[in-house]
């Protein structure tokens, strides 16, 4: 096994939407990202090809019915499959069509490892086959819950209510569970501290949490606050979270692409 399949057995496998309809980014790959799934939207087919050498573990849900022709498609998704550097990508697809000729192509003689789905405009039974089909290739890994780091301190901070006022500091990584930060003057919180009105600002989105003070570590000489978020904390804050995570990670990997 290599290091690709042990840290992805940990961490969870990259799932990639190669040109998506609306109906299937605005709904089945939300569904995902939900479902604490590390989910990126690409439009260039050319360009996934060469980062999935990086992340040759990953998952690829191809809609074939954009962006390129049948026969485009049945080349790129044989040439991703012949080559040993992504040989182990599980790939999907989606069509609006039942056609069962291509089905049979896909699944029987390519051997597409998670499905050909048929995408209508109710997508819950896709959404089923979909997670079914993710589950069977061990998508998630042994990690619960997606965490991004802050790479841009001005606009990832955090409020805590202390002493009768406010202290601001600085998101250093956050998933729903919870987050960690620091503070320019260390406040000497207490762990266990339960913390009623935190005040969270990812870039525009301005959020309230409770939680309690998991712990502290050094790093250097700044010290380092893990806050846990509580059952009361409210569920679309989660939501918004995760949203904001998908947002982080598809930036990221966008200037990846481009590289």
């Amino acid at each position: 096994m290599n290091n690709g399949n042990d840290q992805t057995a940990i961490t969870g496998k990259k799932i990639f939407f190669l040109y998506p309809s609306a109906l299937i980014q605005n709904e089945i790959a939300a569904e995902l990202i939900q479902r604490e799934l590390e989910v990126y939207i690409i439009k260039d087919h050319v360009k996934l090809r060469r980062i999935l050498k990086k992340y040759p573990d990953s998952i690829v849900w191809v809609n074939i019915d954009n962006g390129m022709s049948e026969k485009e498609w049945d080349t790129w998704i044989r040439n991703v499959l012949a080559d040993s550097a992504t040989a182990n990508i599980a790939l999907g697809v989606f069509s609006s069509e039942n056609n069962g000729v291509l089905v049979h192509k896909y699944i029987d003689i390519i051997k597409i490892k998670c499905g050909y789905v048929v995408v209508k405009t109710d997508t819950k039974n896709s959404i089923i086959q979909v997670l079914t089909n993710l589950k069977n290739v061990d998508a998630w890994g042994r990690r619960k819950y997606i965490r991004v780091t802050s790479d841009n301190e001005a606009l990832t901070t955090v409020n805590l209510p202390y002493n009768n006022d406010f202290i601001k500091g600085v998101i250093k990584d956050i998933s729903v569970a919870g987050l960690s930060c620091f503070f320019p003057v260390d406040p000497n919180i207490d762990k266990n501290s339960l913390i009623s009105n935190i005040q969270i600002k990812l870039q525009s989105m301005l959020l309230k949490a409770e939680g309690i003070v998991f712990g502290s570590r050094m790093d250097g000489l700044t010290k380092i606050y893990v806050l846990i978020f509580t059952q009361r904390t409210d569920p679309e804050v989660r939501v918004k979270i995760r949203k904001f995570i998908h947002a982080s990670l598809q930036a990221r990997m966008d200037a990846e692409m481009n590289v």
